[in-house]
């Protein structure tokens, strides 16, 4: 999909993927903790100079927790959002522009593309 054509269609039509070597697990039923690597030139000096680790844990909330696990590779983020609203309710208010963000932060880092097929 070229930009033109993301930018001609509506966001909550666009399918997120999660990236397949991203390690992660359920800690609890409907938590879910992703394990992001540190890698590259800088990140393995970071380590051995400084003591950085070579992996972060990232906890998700329970909010996250269930975005995270309704993101299949065939579900639109239209779709998540009405899940996400029928599951939370108010809890979840503003629903869209708090979807949308935690869905671009996923993508920033790397956790999540979009599923052009």
């Amino acid at each position: 999909m070229t930009r033109r054509e993301r930018r001609s269609r509506n966001y909550l039509e666009f399918i997120p993927l999660r990236d397949p070597g991203l390690p992660w697990r359920e800690r609890e039923p409907g938590l879910v903790t992703l394990t992001a690597a540190h890698r590259g030139f800088f990140n393995r000096l970071a380590q051995r100079c400084f003591g950085r680790p070579a992996a972060s844990r990232i906890d998700l909330d329970r909010q996250g927790s269930f975005v995270w696990l309704q993101i299949d590779g065939a579900r639109p983020v239209g779709e998540i959002g009405a899940l996400l609203e029928a599951r939370f309710g108010e809890e979840a208010a503003p629903l869209y522009p708090r979807l949308v963000r935690f869905i671009e932060l996923l993508r920033e880092y790397r956790f999540i593309r979009w599923n052009t097929e």
